[in-house]
């Protein structure tokens, strides 16, 4: 399998720099990346945000910091503020925390975690042990992780956010089989956020789940936008297409992420990144030329 660096280091076709020349004039020219509104709230948020799953498991010594603080340093200065989290995620709380706390950057951040565990008392402890991992007296999303007890774990999240300990709930999952339970849940449930898994090759989400989440004016956070990184597998060996630059696309990336963002339904993909230069590059799709209905088509049949 061809990793991400090295299909960027060979990726030097024409196309491609011709599309990195205007990404790079988007962002020297002071553009700001695309928002989209939270429709519980109308509060704006940057369409390309940062999860941490794997890429924040690290211990707490400044050489597994220190790209990661460049990466957190560059989502920010770029525009971006969603950081999403859990507490599955091993380290990557704590060390959320600590970064954040290091570079004065909590207030710059929307800051979302998750609850796992079944019972009302349990999910309880949870959220005070995210707190204090996460250095932070509260969260601005807080979501029930993969539907796990989720009617309790709703009841907890809807009272922790009546007494401001939280802004805004949700529920999450990341295989396309709970697409079928989420459209229930989304119909019967008021909810602020669902965090789904939709990529270039994983489109159910697309058929009945983002229209009823526009319809029911609910937030959509996108996990999963590479596969898990078999999508830069699938492009081995091939230069972009033409019609990348009349997106603004400079790589594969960017092309991944414009197709979920320009869906009119998703509020911000949250790809997770331990590598500055990769973080930079993901911050690009923010900008430019989205993707109109005809292109979302033709990128989709490219993968089909």
């Amino acid at each position: 399998m061809l990793s991400r660096r090295s299909l960027i280091e060979a990726s030097l076709g024409s196309a491609m720099l011709l599309a990195a020349s205007r990404s790079s004039l988007l962002m020297a020219t002071g553009e700001q990346m695309l928002v989209r509104s939270i429709p519980a709230s109308g509060e704006p948020l940057p369409v390309i945000g940062m999860g941490t799953s794997g890429s924040f498991d690290v211990p707490a010594s400044e050489e597994a910091l220190s790209p990661l603080r460049e990466v957190l340093r560059l989502l920010l200065d770029k525009g971006g503020r969603v950081l999403d989290t859990a507490p599955s995620y091993g380290r990557a709380q704590m060390v959320c925390g600590l970064l954040l706390e290091q570079g004065g950057w909590r207030e710059n951040v929307f800051l979302a975690s998750k609850l796992g565990v079944r019972g009302r008392e349990r999910g309880l402890a949870q959220f005070e042990e995210s707190l204090r991992a996460l250095r932070s007296k509260r969260l601005d999303l807080l979501q029930v992780h993969n539907l796990i007890d989720y009617r309790t774990l709703l009841g907890l999240l809807r009272d922790l956010k009546a007494q401001g300990c939280i802004r805004y709930l949700g529920v999450t999952h990341y295989l396309e089989a709970a697409h079928d339970e989420l459209v229930g849940i989304v119909e019967r449930e008021p909810l602020d956020f669902l965090q789904i898994n939709l990529s270039v090759v994983s489109r159910n989400a697309e058929r009945r789940l983002l229209p009823l989440c526009r319809e029911k004016g609910v937030a959509v956070l996108i996990n999963r936008a590479f596969e898990g990184g078999q999508l830069f597998a699938r492009v081995n060996g091939r230069e972009l297409p033409r019609w990348a630059a009349d997106i603004d696309c400079s790589s594969w990336a960017q092309v991944f992420l414009k197709y979920v963002i320009s869906h009119p339904a998703v509020t911000c993909v949250i790809p997770a990144s331990s590598d500055p230069r990769h973080m930079a590059d993901n911050l690009l799709a923010g900008f430019g030329r989205m993707p109109d209905t005809a292109q979302r088509a033709r990128i989709a049949a490219y993968f089909a």
